[in-house]
């Protein structure tokens, strides 16, 4: 049996619209949106970059190292350093 609506409204191309079912889908990935740009920011923060100063330093150390003729280890050896 046809539901009442659709007996009463014939459908075609200008009667078809979304409704409500596509006005919560888009009200739901547009808060989905909200929080997921939010907790990217939130993770953006946190990362921790070196700073342009504390690049210069290390490379002045190593400057002055090369000079005494120390060579210093590196700070984060590969795997091909430490695999020898």
């Amino acid at each position: 049996m046809l539901p009442l609506a659709a007996v009463a409204i014939p459908l075609n191309n200008d009667t078809v619209s979304p409704g409500f079912l596509g006005f919560g889908v888009f009200i739901a990935l547009a808060v989905v949106t909200f929080f997921l740009i939010r907790s990217m920011n939130k993770q953006i923060k946190k990362i921790q970059a070196p700073k342009e100063a504390d690049l210069k330093q290390q490379e002045w150390e190593r400057a002055q190292a090369a000079k005494s003729g120390k060579v210093p280890a590196p700070a984060n050896p590969t795997r091909d350093e430490t695999d020898t």
